[in-house]
């Protein structure tokens, strides 16, 4: 009979397995480290030329401010206050003059929701000196007049169309109308349609009243 005996003083252990699991480890750990850095370097790299840009944005929109300012200032002397005067009327005429009523009743009958109608509708200018209009359209439900807005985005007349407020009829008239909106909208002048697009279904709206300018 053989007995194998272990005289060791330690256990056995397989050392060179121990080193590759551990060497492949820190390779991995260290790949990683590298790619994180690259990354971290990249990424500082693009926020610098962002940053210029941004610089380099605000000091072209500070030199406009302070030429904005000198003219403003020039404008307001007692001499120029006649020129200035007679400058912004010519410039209201003139973005009074783009307005078409027949323009805007033309697309608005084109984009109209069915059950639809516009009750009023008044041009009127922004502080910053654009056109805007700001009608009530009423009809059966809710989702009309927000269907009405959509449509509004899609087209080339209007710009930044917004309910602005709404008003509910608990016991509708002859009329059958529900629900009232009051809809703004910056008007864009001498827009056109973009080629091959094709107009939605629409109603025909029945306005009771124009505002004008």
């Amino acid at each position: 009979m053989r007995v194998t005996i272990n005289l060791a003083s330690q256990p056995f252990e397989d050392a060179q397995r121990f080193v590759r699991q551990w060497t492949l480890t820190l390779g991995l750990a260290g790949l990683l480290t590298l790619v994180l850095v690259v990354g971290a370097m990249l990424r500082l790299h693009s926020w610098g030329i962002e940053q210029r840009r941004i610089n380099d944005l605000q000091s072209q929109i500070a030199q406009g401010d302070r030429e904005i300012g000198q003219a403003e200032a020039f404008l307001n002397r007692p001499e120029n206050r006649d020129t200035r005067d007679k400058s912004l009327i010519l410039n209201d005429l003139i973005v009074r003059k783009a307005f078409s009523w027949t323009e805007v009743f033309s697309e608005l009958e084109r984009i109209m929701p069915p059950q639809l109608h516009v009750v009023s509708i008044r041009p009127e200018l922004t502080p910053d000196n654009q056109l805007a209009l700001r009608m009530v359209v009423a009809g059966e439900s809710r989702e009309r007049a927000l269907d009405l807005v959509r449509r509004m985005e899609r087209s080339p007349h209007f710009r930044q169309p917004q309910v602005v407020a709404e008003a509910r009829e608990n016991q509708p008239e002859n009329s059958g109308d529900r629900v009232e909106f009051d809809i703004s909208a910056l008007y864009a002048a001498e827009a056109t349609q973009a080629p091959g697009t094709q107009p939605p279904p629409s109603g025909t709206p029945a306005p009771a009243s124009r505002g004008g300018f």
